[in-house]
């Protein structure tokens, strides 16, 4: 008989896993809610913002690797710089490539977009190689994930002064969860998923008041799902006013927003309490992967609190895939 002939490593698995390909569904609701924020529909910079994004956080992922591949090797050996699977010159050039690749794509946006996919830029590179085992590491991640998405409402109208507000959320919740992530390997204080299950039950309760801000347009309010404050009505012999009847209801933006934020808060509030009660390294990894999970319903609520509520179901439609993935590649 033949021996059979073992199976050699899988490239793109090893990719995959350095890429962190399930966090990838992650991204595209930062530019969606950014765009959201300033009342306008997402057009042809919106998706080149969502493109410069993808590429500036998987440069992160595999800068990440490079700067810890002396540390992964105690700790996570079987990650695929350490194990062997891909070279750290590749995650190197990978990360370069990247980098260059979605400034070029924020360029195509305009000036707007690149003047913030610059810095953004800078401090993906600075999180990784200097900054990530200090003090500052969480709040230069959380500031990452902000420009993020003032990245996509840059892009889509050229300006983000609208967009701050969800920005500000969007990071104090990448701020929590870094937190906890500095302790996933060696576990620690129940401190961290402590004030993360805090900061998850104060932005589930901000998610829910909606800013005072009506697009103009009464087209683009109906499109965004804001009531109509002229709607269209039929006169009748008596002179009595009568609404048009359109259908079944449509849900409002404040429903679905409440209900993302429902979900946000279920996805990340039990792993956070499990690890306040075990801060053991697999329930903390597991408080991470919960919180990095809650940042799709989190960018729905985003979106669908400023009336985008079309854009905020697209972009939930994204955590099933992200699962999908998860199941082959670990998100952490």
């Amino acid at each position: 008989m033949r021996p059979e002939r073992a199976e050699g490593p899988n490239p793109r698995l090893a990719w995959a896993e350095l890429l962190r390909l399930p966090a990838l569904f992650t991204v595209p609701g930062d530019a969606l809610a950014g765009a959201a924020a300033t009342a306008a529909h997402p057009n042809s910079r919106t998706l080149l913002a969502i493109s410069s994004s993808l590429c500036l956080y998987e440069a992160g992922m595999a800068l990440n690797d490079w700067a810890d591949r002396e540390e992964d090797a105690t700790e996570r050996p079987h990650r695929p710089l350490p194990s062997g699977r891909i070279h750290p010159a590749a995650a190197l050039t990978a990360a370069c490539a990247l980098t260059c690749a979605g400034l070029a794509l924020a360029a195509r946006a305009g000036r707007p977009a690149l003047a913030v996919a610059a810095p953004l830029a800078v401090t993906v590179w600075s999180y990784d190689l200097a900054l990530k085992h200090t003090p500052a590491g969480p709040a230069a991640m959380a500031t990452a994930r902000a420009l993020d998405l003032l990245l996509g409402a840059a892009a889509t109208t050229g300006h983000t002064r609208e967009a701050f507000p969800s920005a500000a959320l969007l990071g104090t919740h990448t701020l929590a969860v870094t937190a906890v992530s500095r302790q996933e390997t060696k576990g620690g204080s129940p401190l961290a998923p402590l004030a993360a299950l805090a900061t998850t039950a104060l932005l589930s309760r901000l998610l829910t008041h909606r800013p005072n801000r009506r697009p103009a347009d009464p087209r683009e309010a109906a499109a965004h799902g804001v009531p109509d404050p002229h709607p269209d009505v039929l006169a009748t012999a008596t002179g009595r006013r009568r609404r048009r009847w359109s259908g079944p209801p449509r849900p409002t933006a404040e429903t679905v927003s409440t209900a993302f934020a429902a979900a946000y808060a279920a996805t990340a509030a039990r792993p956070y309490f499990h690890a306040a009660l075990n801060p053991s390294p697999p329930l903390t990894q597991r408080a991470v992967g919960g919180g990095i999970r809650a940042t799709i319903p989190l960018q729905a609520a985003l979106t669908a609190r400023s009336g985008a509520v079309l854009s905020a179901l697209f972009v939930a439609g994204l955590a099933p895939l992200g699962r999908r993935f998860g199941r082959r590649v670990s998100v952490t």
